[in-house]
């Protein structure tokens, strides 16, 4: 399978996750691993559960310290997503149609919009074909945890409850949708991965609106390495133990503090930085991520670590084993084996 089908698959709708595994069952940590050994080119299943088992004394993991926001604001027809804070005060959001969920087009520059509890939102210039540049009258996180609700899609089949969408790690308000790839991670599960002696540090990015129904290059987010962090990753290379991103999130942010002289420094402010074949991978040695839609830029990223045929190998074996997609569902973990 090559790179065009990889990302051309077929992703069946059974295998969408529509509700968070403990609704089907199971403890959050209870889902899927697979695992893609970057060295040997094996594609192996696992449980989540079995993580503490695949590293080792010396690795670190890196996750993403976000929290999510309750970014959505519903009318009667339309939703409201607000994505990304920008410096001046205003807002990027996205207006979809409540409650199929789909793209709205419509919209103008100028438009004004009553929101519940008496709000106002200024529409003021269109940012991209899909995120407008919008002004609230009033704060917007504030008012977010008053009115809002999570970001939800079509494959989701009825809301849940904020606490759904937060990972153990998410400490630090300001993502419109969950970074996903840390919530399969329990306080059980970290305890026992620290008491083995792999390392644990953050960074923060605070992720926008994605774009289901289409392929997008992501735009700028905000993001932050911590000089702790930076540090611990260079400890880290040096002693040869292994830097595992939680998440593609995680790859962007070190991959943008990335310094000329190949080493990783503490870096914050805006990253669009888009991880390719091309680029190649500078900061980490794997990803542990979710499994990702077809046609997503997200792929790109997978085989910069793995290549063509181990990612379609890894996928077809995810498709043919019923792994499950989306927030809610499996993880996949990139790395060679120590």
């Amino acid at each position: 399978m090559t790179d065009a089908m990889a990302a051309d698959f077929v992703l069946p709708g059974e295998l969408e996750a529509r509700r968070p595994p403990e609704v089907r069952g199971l403890a959050r940590d209870g889902v899927r691993l697979l695992v893609s050994d970057r060295g040997t080119g094996r594609v192996g299943h696992h449980a989540f559960t079995d993580l503490p088992d695949l590293l080792g004394p010396g690795d670190l993991l890196v996750v993403n310290d976000s929290g999510t926001l309750p970014a959505a604001v519903r009318l009667d027809r339309l939703a409201v997503h607000f994505s990304t804070e920008r410096e001046d005060g205003t807002w990027l959001v996205e207006l979809r149609r409540f409650p199929e969920h789909g793209p709205y087009r419509g919209g103008t520059a100028g438009e004004w919009l009553p929101l519940p509890g008496g709000a106002t939102l200024r529409l003021l210039e269109a940012e991209t074909p899909r995120l407008w540049r919008a002004s609230l009258d009033r704060e917007v996180i504030g008012y977010l945890r008053r009115h809002g609700v999570p970001i939800r899609y079509s494959y989701v089949d009825r809301d849940w409850p904020l606490e759904a969408y937060q990972t153990v790690f998410g400490v630090r308000p300001g993502s419109a949708e969950m970074p996903s790839a840390g919530r399969p991670f329990t306080t059980g599960l970290v305890t026992s991965l620290v008491s083995r002696g792999v390392g644990i540090a953050p960074i923060t990015l605070h992720t926008g609106v994605a774009s289901p129904e289409r392929d997008e290059a992501p735009y700028p987010e905000r993001f932050e390495v911590p000089a702790s962090t930076a540090r611990q990753v260079e400890l880290t290379r040096a002693g040869g133990g292994r830097v595992i991103a939680v998440g593609t999130t995680v790859v962007r942010a070190l991959e943008t503090a990335v310094t000329p002289d190949g080493r990783i420094g503490p870096a914050s402010g805006w990253t669009s930085h888009l991880v390719t074949p091309a680029t190649g991978v500078r900061a980490v040695d794997g990803l542990l991520t979710g499994l990702h839609e077809p046609r997503s830029t997200h792929l790109l990223m997978l085989s910069a670590f793995t290549g063509r045929d181990l990612l379609s190998r890894s996928y077809a074996a995810a498709l043919a084993e019923g792994y499950l997609w989306h927030e809610f569902g499996d993880v996949h973990l990139i790395a060679a084996a120590r």
